[in-house]
């Protein structure tokens, strides 16, 4: 909040809340909701239709919502009071896709692609409209005979913060793939494949609030792989650092599935949702070394914790659970290491991500 002038108009902060879900069932897209920090709160307003909103991001600018739809993504107008309205929408000439990031200083759009193992490139202009799309390319390889990951599936594209390589996450063949992007020819070529254990099927990757570190997420194996970023390096740019376990002390050998990952805004905590065990676990960030250290995995009350976010002012935490069909809201007790649960939860059929957004407006 600014401060106050008798008869000047101010800035006061508002947030709302982007749900997307499937669609299959009672969903018809992307849920918005008003946030109420103080409370840790969250109100549904209206809902967007979008059909399987399965994954959602924002612009480089914040002033765009990209959403996927199906075998294509959506973009939207944020408007000021947090609603959205529609620009325009592209098909990606692929399978749906599962997860979506900016790079480029907003120029390109990157799109992961689990069910056919894509990887897509798209242009993006200055008024918002999606353009077409620059570059798609297909792994190949075989993972673990197991239904659940033999084949391809690329589920996280991420930038490196010099925005020289793009990190392709496949969870089916148990790789990093590193393209190396070239914005003359609006290309991407592969340097390099990181190999993950087999059978440990890497799901997220999230760089720190500083970007020195970046976390990965392995679905299969509950882990984090705590890694340092060196572009200089010739025999590999990132480094391991350190693994650690994401399970409660109880289920270390559970048959669970990691599914999301966030930090606090200030980049001291970190933490990760686990399917099977549903639970969330807190760590504590080294923001000097990057390492973790645990602290303690507490249940969500629901199930299938898809996606997890803490609220902008960092504390309270919202968990997106996808089997039970509704949002749970903790206050989050730093000191203690504990998550609060907070009034009922919010019922949502099949959600899958969520994302803040503060908004500004004039107040006299």
């Amino acid at each position: 909040m600014y401060n106050r002038g008798k008869g000047v108009a101010v800035m006061a902060e508002k947030c709302v809340a982007y749900v997307g879900t499937y669609t299959i069932g009672k969903s018809k897209g992307i849920h918005i909701y008003d946030v109420n920090t103080e409370e840790g709160s969250m109100q549904e307003r209206k809902v967007v239709p979008v059909k399987n909103s399965s994954h959602l991001c924002f612009s480089a600018n914040g002033k765009y919502l990209y959403s996927i739809a199906d075998e294509g993504v959506a973009v939207f107008l944020i408007l000021p009071d947090g609603d959205l309205e529609p620009i325009n929408q592209i098909d990606i000439s692929g399978m749906r896709g599962c997860y979506l990031s900016v790079g480029g200083k907003g120029k390109y759009l990157y799109v992961a692609g689990y069910h056919d193992g894509k990887v897509t490139m798209i242009h993006t202009h200055h008024n918002g409209r999606l353009g077409s799309e620059n570059c798609g390319i297909f792994h190949r390889g075989i993972g673990s005979v197991a239904e659940r990951n033999f084949r391809p599936h690329v589920s996280c594209v991420v930038t490196t913060p010099d925005d020289k390589f793009l990190c392709a996450v496949d969870n089916g063949i148990d790789q990093i793939k590193i393209y190396k992007i070239n914005k003359q020819t609006n290309s991407l070529k592969h340097e390099d494949t990181i190999r993950c254990p087999r059978e440990s099927a890497p799901k997220i990757m999230k760089w720190s609030p500083d970007k020195k570190f970046v976390y990965l997420l392995s679905e299969l194996s509950n882990t984090i792989d705590v890694m340092t970023y060196d572009p200089k390096k010739e025999d590999g740019h990132f480094i391991r650092i350190q693994k650690i376990s994401v399970l409660s002390a109880k289920d270390e050998e559970g048959h669970d599935a990691s599914s999301g990952l966030c930090f606090s805004p200030d980049g001291e905590f970190l933490f990760s949702s686990t399917a099977g065990d549903n639970i969330v676990t807190m760590f504590k960030v080294n923001k000097e070394t990057g390492e973790l250290t645990k602290l303690r995995s507490l249940p969500i009350s629901g199930e299938y914790p898809k996606d997890i976010a803490v609220f902008p002012d960092g504390r309270h935490l919202a968990s997106v659970n996808h089997e039970s069909n509704e949002i749970t809201t903790f206050a989050i007790d730093y000191d203690k290491h504990l998550l609060v649960m907070k009034g009922k939860p919010c019922p949502v059929d099949m959600p899958n991500c969520i994302l803040f957004k503060e908004l500004k407006t004039e107040a006299e």
